[in-house]
């Protein structure tokens, strides 16, 4: 019996001194000797606390700073059909589509910056900021960069803060703030994924795309919306998605604010965007291009196209030299090339570094306007009742891009004549029964006095040559 209560005190005791020892002493040891890969997935309290803390204050400052600045666009539209060859000489069939998006406001007296595909064949187009709705003018469009200004007649608005694009940098936050699907003042988090995306959705013969794309929740509604920093302050204007069902797949696009600063200034100031022309089109260097061109250096683009007596040609540069530098900053891609010509304007001069057959040179380049000169452009729009278009004549480099000798671009189509023959936004007339047309006020004259057969022939948005034949 002795023996059996000796062993069973032992136990006790040995089992109350491990106990004591794993409570108090390993214990010790344990959180003292953690692995950091263990500390990186499991940290404190406090610091998820901390964390979370700022993330919020960041994000509600940039919430509070730019949400006010940020309003809903309403837009309606008149459209007309043809059930028939007789509504041909009539007007045919009228039904009003409605549309929404978001706009920015770029000053406090009532300038708004949106997206050219947001306010494009609006018939009415209405600002709702808080419980004011406003109607709104179009001071300009952009079509290479899908940015339009409007106007609403308002003071004392909350104007957005400009950010700079350039500094952005991949990785960081930012916030989309829209109204998608008519949810008005949405804001979304997210970070930068990439800058310098082209995606090719922008239908112009000059696109200016270099889209910074972003994680943000971007919806149909967002379009024309603020992209802004941690601070609140504009770095991009939301306009597209990249999606197969039209709704957010986890990858949307902004316009560089400093891209839509250029472009929204000149608009307010000209009433036209002072494009800068380099007179030559670019693309990617590759490597099977640089194969052909005997180079193994992938940085640059490649000179693909001089225009004809432009400031590229007149510079003495050549199609296959290898542009490395404008004004010191270095070119990797076509997006870099075109965003950095577009803050320039007509008469400014750039240095040039290009690489030619493995040599290094250096030039001096006047940049031009659509004209090949250096004055500002004034755009000068015909509007003609008798066919319900808007019509210009085409750019000097317009024409040297498309090989016409002259044209007749038509801009806007709103019922009328050009309605009813069908003829679509963006092309241009070159010609009609074989005679070349060369102003606007001739082509008005022509299709309103013509009869018998009719062949209207031109070239279309894609740069494609066709034609419509009609009988009058």
């Amino acid at each position: 019996m002795k023996l059996i209560g000796v062993c069973l005190l032992s136990f006790f005791f040995g089992t109350l001194g491990a106990f004591t020892y794993l409570h108090w002493i390993k214990s010790e040891e344990t959180s003292a000797t953690i692995p950091v890969a263990e500390q990186a997935f499991a940290p404190s309290v406090s610091t998820i606390a901390t964390r979370t803390m700022l993330v919020n204050e960041d994000f509600a400052l940039a919430s509070a700073n730019s949400t006010p600045s940020v309003v809903y666009i309403k837009t309606v539209s008149e459209r007309y059909s043809r059930s028939s060859w007789l509504e041909l000489f009539f007007e045919g069939r009228s039904s009003q589509q409605v549309s929404s998006g978001s706009g920015v406001i770029y000053t406090n007296n009532g300038y708004i910056v949106t997206n050219n595909h947001v306010i494009d064949h609006a018939d009415k187009i209405e600002v709702i900021h808080g419980k004011y709705t406003y109607s709104a003018q179009v001071v300009g469009i952009d079509p290479s960069t899908d940015l339009a200004v409007l106007k609403v007649e308002a003071d004392n608005l909350p104007e957005v803060a400009l950010g700079n694009s350039r500094k952005l940098q991949v990785g960081e936050w930012v916030l989309a703030v829209g109204n998608p699907f008519n949810l008005t003042s949405t804001v979304t988090a997210g970070i930068v994924s990439a800058k310098g995306r082209q995606i090719n959705i922008l239908r112009s013969n000059f696109p200016i795309e270099s889209f910074i794309q972003t994680d943000a929740a971007i919806n149909p509604g967002n379009s024309g919306g603020a992209l802004v920093d941690k601070t609140g302050a504009l770095v991009g204007i939301n306009t597209a998605i990249l999606s197969k069902t039209g709704s957010y797949a986890g990858y949307g696009f902004a316009v560089p604010v400093d891209i839509v600063r250029k472009v929204v200034d000149d608009i307010i100031a000209y009433g036209e965007v002072q494009k800068a022309f380099f007179g030559a089109d670019v693309v990617d260097l590759t490597p099977k291009r640089a194969e052909e061109l005997k180079t193994k250096d992938l940085s640059g683009v490649v000179l693909d196209y001089l225009q004809r007596n432009g400031s590229a040609e007149r510079a003495s540069l050549q199609k296959g030299d290898i542009i490395k530098e404008l004004d010191g900053e270095l070119i990797n891609s076509r997006s870099d090339f075109e965003e950095l010509i577009s803050y320039y304007s007509p008469g400014d001069e750039i240095d040039v570094t290009y690489s030619r057959e493995g040599k290094l040179y250096q030039a001096g380049l006047t940049l031009t306007n659509r004209e090949g000169t250096t004055s500002l452009i004034e755009r000068q729009l015909f509007q003609s009742s008798a066919l319900g278009a808007d019509l210009e004549t085409v750019s000097q480099v317009e024409a040297d891009l498309l090989k016409i000798p002259s044209g007749v671009k038509v801009l806007t189509v709103k019922g009328g004549l050009m309605q009813r023959l069908g003829v679509d936004e963006g092309f241009i007339v070159t010609s009609i029964n074989g005679r070349s047309i060369q102003s606007p006020s001739e082509l008005e004259e022509i299709l309103t006095r013509i009869r018998g057969k009719v062949r209207i022939e031109g070239v279309n948005q894609r740069g494609m040559k066709g034609y419509y034949s009609f009988y009058f």
